[in-house]
């Protein structure tokens, strides 16, 4: 007796489709063009969330950069004195003080100046 795949071929079109849906013209309804756009674009996604983690940190870096030098630090000085004084926080979190609690960081920046 001769099996059909149609139900298992279906299941697997349907996940695909699903996954494709929005996507512009032929590459979200025809399943070749649909089966290379979802491939390139999880590649595109696997690859970017490690960009990302280098992109937060750069800016980061920037508006820490910033503020410390508005206080009349260089970065660099800012976190050499933190390291001496065994202040260790992390760039996101000194450059979320940089940005909302601005008291907290000229306390931070003054603790490195005064050493």
């Amino acid at each position: 007796m001769k099996t059909s795949h149609s139900v298992a071929a279906k299941k697997r079109k349907k996940k695909l489709f699903s996954l494709t849906k929005g996507f512009w013209g032929k590459r979200g309804n025809v399943y070749r063009r649909a089966v290379e756009t979802l491939r390139r674009g999880l590649a595109y996604a696997y690859r970017d969330r490690r960009n990302k983690k280098r992109e937060f940190r750069s800016l980061w870096i920037t508006r820490i950069n910033a503020a410390s030098r508005a206080r009349g630090l260089g970065y660099r000085e800012l976190i050499h004195g933190l390291k001496k004084n065994n202040i260790i926080l992390s760039r996101d979190m000194l450059a979320l003080l940089a940005a909302e609690q601005p008291e907290a960081f000229d306390k931070l920046v003054e603790t490195v100046k005064s050493n």
